[in-house]
């Protein structure tokens, strides 16, 4: 039997601290994955206790909170605060999604909030994208042509072939997705994952790109794109309610009528 054990240096602590609440109404608490690689210590949680009637509403208010008045070593990232930019991309009990986004009401119990699963922590709830945006930039995420264009015009789409791209441009590459991916989990170096997958399916959607051959042979590869196997995670997590299954599904049935 095959016998599965994290490094030494992975193993959660059992040490981690908790910062109490004083004179608070409604409390909640907040079990968060701290690792700090410059400290060569193993990661631990720490647990804090929120005043929720001097808190926003939001997971990432309580972040704020947290970081403002507990602990000024917690990080985390963040920026648009309105579910555009992805930053905040998080697992909070046991589910990818966004600190912004997310209602603290809508969690139940205590919350464990975690980085995203199975990619390299830089520190704290912040993970390494180094390899998630070497994949996006290899699927070349940009409109090819070799037609001159139009001069002094646009290249033009009708309304119908600009509607195929709803659902795909609204992708945010928070690797919320491909995160919550098994596959992904245990070949991301090779299988592309739902998220960049959707980008590919973005372009060879676009009436405008001229370059639909080459980027199907650029995924023809039995790990790039053949290792979905529609589990759905990736739809059931993301934050802005895409489904990238359809779009490798699409991708999947344009590989076969190519073959034809």
């Amino acid at each position: 039997m095959a016998t599965f054990t994290l490094p030494k240096n992975s193993k959660i602590s059992s040490k981690g601290q908790t910062h109490k609440a004083t004179d608070a109404g409604r409390v909640k608490s907040f079990k968060i994955y701290r690792y700090d690689p410059d400290s060569g210590k193993n990661p631990r949680y720490d647990t804090f206790e929120v005043d929720l009637d001097a808190c926003g509403p939001m997971v990432l208010d309580a972040l704020f909170k947290i970081k403002n008045e507990i602990d000024p070593s917690l990080t985390f990232r963040r920026s648009c605060r309105e579910g555009i930019c992805g930053s905040c991309s998080m697992n909070m009990n046991g589910k990818n999604g966004l600190a912004c986004t997310t209602a603290i009401d809508d969690l139940k119990g205590e919350i464990r909030i975690t980085p995203l699963p199975h990619m390299e922590v830089v520190k704290d709830l912040v993970p390494d994208f180094t390899h998630f945006y070497a994949q996006y930039a290899s699927i070349r995420p940009w409109l090819q042509t070799v037609s001159p264009t139009p001069s002094g015009k646009e290249r033009l789409q009708s309304p119908e072939q600009r509607e195929r791209l709803d659902g795909l441009y609204e992708c945010i590459l928070c690797a919320c997705c491909s995160t919550a991916c098994p596959s992904y989990w245990w070949n991301s170096d090779k299988f592309l994952g739902p998220a960049i997958l959707l980008q590919a399916y973005r372009w060879l959607a676009d009436s405008r790109d001229e370059m639909t051959g080459e980027r199907l042979d650029q995924l023809e590869d039995p790990f790039r794109l053949y290792r979905c196997h529609t589990i759905m995670n990736c739809a059931n997590v993301c934050p802005k309610g895409l489904n990238p299954a359809k779009a490798i599904a699409e991708t999947k049935k344009m590989m076969a009528e190519r073959a034809i």
